[in-house]
């Protein structure tokens, strides 16, 4: 699904930006679904794949199907492909800011495991 991208930058400031949101995206649902994990008795594998699953179809599809669609649809006429290309939101750097997405879930999912798992809390605080 394609959110508001109006506001990003082009290049790589742009997907830094959509980088940046969906490793957001990924830490929230990282914690939501160990949440919901733990109450249902789901292993970490499971709770890691809908993560990573939604976090991708909220924040990267609408990019990922753009991808896609531009380098496989057979696009009849210069006209059409202007107008699709108008709805588009940087075209010159979209396998540039997909990357970024897929990168920055997969960061955010890691951080929230590594957030909710506990261990962190015994490696790094030393108790008196």
């Amino acid at each position: 699904m394609h959110y508001d991208q109006t506001w990003m930058g082009d290049g790589w400031i742009g997907a830094l930006q959509a980088g940046l949101i969906s490793a957001l995206a990924g830490l929230l649902l990282s914690g939501v679904f160990h949440w919901l994990g733990r109450r249902q008795g789901w292993g970490a594998g499971l709770q890691i794949g809908w993560s990573f699953l939604l976090a991708t179809l909220l924040t990267a599809s609408g990019d990922l199907w753009d991808l896609f669609y531009f380098n496989y649809a057979r696009l009849q006429s210069l006209q059409l492909l202007r107008a699709k290309l108008a709805l588009v939101h940087d075209p010159e750097h979209i396998g540039t800011r997909v990357l970024c997405e897929l990168l920055g879930v997969t960061v955010g999912i890691y951080a929230g495991w590594f957030l909710g798992k506990g261990d962190w809390r015994r490696r790094f605080i030393k108790r008196r």
